[in-house]
Parts: C-alpha cells; structure tokens; sequence
C-alpha cells in the first residue's frame, strides 16, 4: 500500500433495448417542415452513432416511441412519472453493472458508496437500494453526487481518490447511472430532437483502492470556460427535465481548450499524453478536442468507439472509454477529459498498469 490510489476494475452495463433505429424512425414525423426532416436525416448519418439503448422498448408502430405506452403522442408523461420509472428502472441497471465488476470484485471489503446521476431524484436513494440489495456494511459511508451531468464520474473518482489516499484501508464502489431516455420531449424543434439523438441509457460502476491494479488515478483539474454558461443547461420542468445543448458547444471547446490546456495539464505537455479518454458528448464535441489540441486521427479512437456503440450515457460514458482502453492493452500517460454544464472542464491524469 502505497498511498496511490487506483482504478482496480469497470463494470458496464446497458439496457436490453437499442432504440437507436426506432428514434431514427420516429423523431422526424414531430417535424412539420420537410426540409427540417431532411435536416435530421442528414444529421443523423453524420452523428457516428450506430446504438443506443434504453429501458424503455421501443413500439413496432411508426407513430410511436415505446411499447408500453410511456411516451403517448399528445400526452407525455409529467416529472412525476418520469421519476417513479427512474426508481423502478435504476436498481436493476446499477446491479447488472456492479455484476459485471466479475467475481473478484470483493464487495464485502467496500467500505465507501459513492453514486453519480442526474437523471433522476428518489429517497431512500440508489445508494440505500444497493446497500440493501448487495448486503453492504450498513456502516458504509455515502455520497451522492447529483447533477452535474456528463463530467459527473470525474469528481466522483477525485473524491475516490481522496478517500483511498487518506485511509490507505478503504475500499469505494463508484456507481454512475443515468437514464436519459426518459426525458425524451415532444418537440417539433429539430435542434432539441438532435440533441435527444444523442442521449442514452447506461451504468458504470468502478473499485478504486490502493491495490495497486488496474489503471492508476494521478490527478485531477477542473475550469470553467468564459462565457459559456448558458450552452449546456438541465432543469426540472412539469414535464420532465429540460435538456439545452447548444450547438456553440464545439466552438467554445475549439476556442478556449488551448489556452487552457497548460492549467489543465499541469507540468504535463500535450506531447506527453500517449491515451486519451474523453467524454464522447458527440461527433462534432470529439472533432472539436481533435483539432484544437492537434491529436492524430486515432487519438479519439476509443471515445469514437464508446460513442457509435452506445452514444452518449452522461456521467457514465467517460467509463466506458476508460474500460476500453484497459481492454485495449495501451500503454502510456493518460488523460481523462469531460465537458458539463458551465462549460466546465474536467480532466483526471492516469497511469496504465
């Protein structure tokens, strides 16, 4: 035990449903104007998604979006609903994730919980439901890290990290889950549709101790860039939660990464970044980091993966790429990097095993 802290394992898991096609199908007959269909279509080749899944199954008939009936034309559900399919939905998705964690995964040494979501708000909280379900230590301490949307599972490891280096002992399952399907609106504006295009369903759940095993966790920084406050927004609305994604998005990361990269990669060049990890918050978000820090054509390769397999699952998603590198076998200083709302920026340097 060396007071280092590491990411010993990644459990993923995704629901049984891919309702990327479905949506593909469905999201242009909410538009009225022909060329704004076209538009979509058009848009939607040039996403780089290929699947998405959801928990909620999607309808055989072309008029609507699921089989049972959530998402009615004309009558989509209210918070209210949308909340009470949260805590139905949330528990079963975590559990598969946290089983994929595999058999060593030791869960009766786990003496800290932390869980990441914005998608959701119940008490008792997922946190509980899984103390209960996995019969943890009902001693365990716990922390809840809500809405903070898609860079979430950075201060969720940075708070791991603390944990572990201060009680060289400790043992913290990380859990971020998110259910963005369902905050799905009925909208004729094709700029809401397109940003609902990208969103999906996912869980990952992590061990950080200080075993030293799997992918070291080294540091963590964080930024807000100017300006830039009013391009990604979530609130709670009567039906639903609200979700802006503005297409400023890439600009601002194209203007304001490289003046920021010194801050954010302290004492450490770009140059000597040999893997990164970066939040696949879409094709254009990903081209955008490509081209302001001067990456080749692989650099992204593993965020592109995570991004036409499952699309973008908010605070999860970063997990996803950082199990695919480990599976990868890379090698080299890694750099872990996620866009939020602000924009804020953050970013966790690691080391690969």
């Amino acid at each position: 035990m060396t007071g280092r802290a590491y990411i010993n394992r990644i459990g993923c898991a995704v629901p049984a449903h891919d309702v990327h096609r479905k949506f593909l199908d469905f999201a242009p007959r909410l538009l009225v104007d022909e060329r704004a269909r076209r538009l979509f279509t058009r848009m939607a080749e040039r996403s780089h998604i290929e699947h998405r899944y959801s928990c909620l199954a999607p309808s055989a008939d072309p008029d609507e979006v699921d089989d049972g009936g959530f998402y009615r034309r004309g009558a989509f559900p209210d918070t209210a609903r949308r909340m009470a399919r949260y805590e139905r939905e949330a528990l079963p998705l975590a559990l598969s994730a946290i089983d994929d964690l595999g058999p060593d995964a030791r869960l009766g040494d786990v003496t800290h919980l932390i869980v990441a979501s914005c998608t959701g708000f119940v008490a008792p909280g997922l946190d509980l439901q899984l103390i209960d379900r996995l019969g943890l230590n009902r001693n365990i301490e716990r922390t809840s890290v809500g809405f903070m949307g898609c860079y979430a599972a950075l201060p969720a490891l940075k708070l791991a990290r603390h944990i572990v280096r201060s009680e060289l002992k400790a043992r913290v399952l990380v859990v971020a889950l998110e259910l963005c399907t369902l905050h799905l609106q009925e909208s004729a504006n094709i700029d809401e549709l397109l940003s609902f295009l990208l969103f999906a369903d996912g869980c990952a759940a992590a061990v950080v101790s200080a075993e030293p095993m799997g992918l070291e966790v080294q540091a963590f920084t964080t930024t807000i860039l100017p300006d830039t406050g009013g391009h990604i927004t979530w609130r709670i609305g009567t039906g639903g939660f609200d979700m802006h994604l503005s297409g400023q998005v890439p600009a601002a990361i194209l203007q304001n990464l490289p003046c920021n990269l010194p801050m954010l990669l302290p004492g450490t060049g770009r140059q000597d970044i040999g893997v990164w990890a970066v939040h696949p918050g879409g094709r254009t978000v990903l081209d955008a980091v490509e081209q302001s820090l001067e990456l080749g054509p692989e650099a992204l390769s593993h965020s592109r993966r995570v991004l036409r397999d499952f699309g973008n699952m908010s605070s999860g998603t970063i997990l996803f790429v950082l199990r695919d590198i480990i599976g990868a076998r890379a090698e080299g200083p890694g750099c872990a990097m996620g866009f939020g709302p602000g924009i804020a920026v953050e970013t966790m340097t690691f080391g690969l095993q």
